[in-house]
C-alpha cells in the first residue's frame, strides 16, 4: 500500500506541480519543507544527526536551522524535478553553471572517457539535463530498482526524457555496459556518496567510517578514464552552481582492491570539502555512517 502511494503521489507531482507558475511552484516547495521541518519526523531527525558530523561543535539550535535550509534546498529539488520536463533548452542552459567545466570537455576531446562521480546535492538531475542538452555530451547513468515497478519506471522515462542514458542498478550487466561506454569516450555520471552493500568500500567521511560505492574507481582503472568529483549547491540566485574537481588519478602501486580504496578516499575527501561548503545541499536524509546503521539510526 505504501509502495503504491509514493508511486501516485510523484505521479500527482509529476502532473501537476509543472503546470504552476513558477513563483507558485516555488511558493509550494518551500511551505511543504517548512511542515516536513517542524513535524521532525524521521528523515528530518536523521538530516540533523547527519548535519551534526559536518558541523561539529554546532549547537543543536545551529543544527535545527541548518535543517531548515536543507529542506527547503531539498524540496526546491523536487520542484525543479517536476517542472524539468517542461523547461525549454534556454531555461535548463541558463539554470545551470559549472565551473572548471573544461576539464571534462578536454578529457573528452582527447578521446578519453569521463567519470562524474557526484554527492547528493543540488539537483543532479537538472545537471545532467544540461550536460546532455546545453554542453552536448549525452551520458550513461544506474537507477536504483524502486517499488512498485511502476514508479521506477516513471523516474527512469524522466531521466531518459532529460537525455540520459538510464541502466538499471542490478544486474551484473550495468558495469559492463558503463565501461564500454568509457572505451569509447563516453561520459558516465554516478551518484556515489552512499553505498549500503557488501562490496562498498571503507571511508573516514567526517572523522567517522562509512562505505562508499566502489564502482566509480574500478571503472578507472579497467577503462583508463578520468574520475572527476563533483559537487553542486545553489545560491541566492535562480542558478543551480556546479564544480568540477581535479581528477582522481589511479595510484602507481598496489593491487587493485588497494588502488581503488585509496581513490574512493579521494573522492570522499572532495565531496566532504564541497558539503562543509554547503551543507545545506546535501540531501542525506538517510542513514550513512556505520555507526548510525549498527544502531539503527534516529528512528
Amino acid at each position: 500500500m505504501r509502495e503504491h502511494l509514493a508511486d501516485g503521489l510523484y505521479g500527482l507531482g509529476w502532473s501537476s506541480v509543472k503546470r504552476l507558475p513558477e513563483p507558485a511552484a516555488a511558493a509550494l516547495g518551500r511551505a511543504t519543507a517548512d511542515a516536513a521541518w517542524r513535524r521532525r519526523g524521521r528523515g528530518v531527525r536523521q538530516l540533523e544527526a547527519n548535519l551534526a558530523r559536518v558541523r561539529p561543535g554546532s549547537t543543536a539550535a545551529d543544527i535545527r536551522e541548518l535543517s531548515r535550509a536543507g529542506m527547503r534546498s531539498y524540496l526546491r529539488y523536487w520542484v525543479e524535478s517536476f517542472r524539468l520536463p517542461v523547461w525549454s533548452e534556454d531555461r535548463i542552459r541558463t539554470g545551470v553553471h559549472v565551473h572548471e567545466m573544461s576539464r571534462v570537455t578536454d578529457t573528452v576531446a582527447q578521446g578519453r572517457g569521463a567519470i562524474l562521480a557526484l554527492p547528493h546535492m543540488g539537483n543532479w538531475d537538472l545537471a545532467g539535463a544540461w550536460l546532455a542538452g546545453a554542453a552536448g555530451l549525452p551520458f550513461t547513468t544506474v537507477a536504483e530498482r524502486l517499488k512498485p515497478e511502476t514508479l521506477y519506471d516513471r523516474f527512469v522515462a524522466y531521466r531518459e526524457g532529460l537525455g540520459m542514458e538510464v541502466l538499471p542498478h542490478t544486474g551484473g550487466s550495468a558495469f559492463g555496459t558503463l565501461a564500454r561506454r568509457l572505451r569509447a569516450g563516453g561520459v558516465v555520471a554516478l551518484v556515489a556518496d552512499r553505498d549500503l552493500s557488501a562490496s562498498g568500500v571503507e571511508v573516514d567521511f567526517f572523522g567517522e567510517p562509512t562505505r562508499m560505492p566502489a564502482g566509480p574507481a574500478l571503472l578507472a582503472q579497467q577503462t583508463g578514464a578520468a574520475l572527476f568529483p563533483v559537487t553542486l549547491w545553489y545560491d541566492a540566485s535562480p542558478v543551480l552552481q556546479v564544480r568540477v574537481h581535479d581528477p582522481v588519478e589511479v595510484p602507481a602501486e598496489g593491487s587493485r582492491t588497494q588502488r581503488g580504496a585509496v581513490m574512493t578516499q579521494r573522492l570522499a575527501d572532495a565531496f566532504a570539502a564541497g558539503i562543509a561548503r554547503h551543507p545545506e545541499d546535501w540531501h542525506m536524509l538517510q542513514r550513512l555512517w556505520l555507526s548510525d546503521l549498527a544502531r539503527g539510526g534516529t528512528a
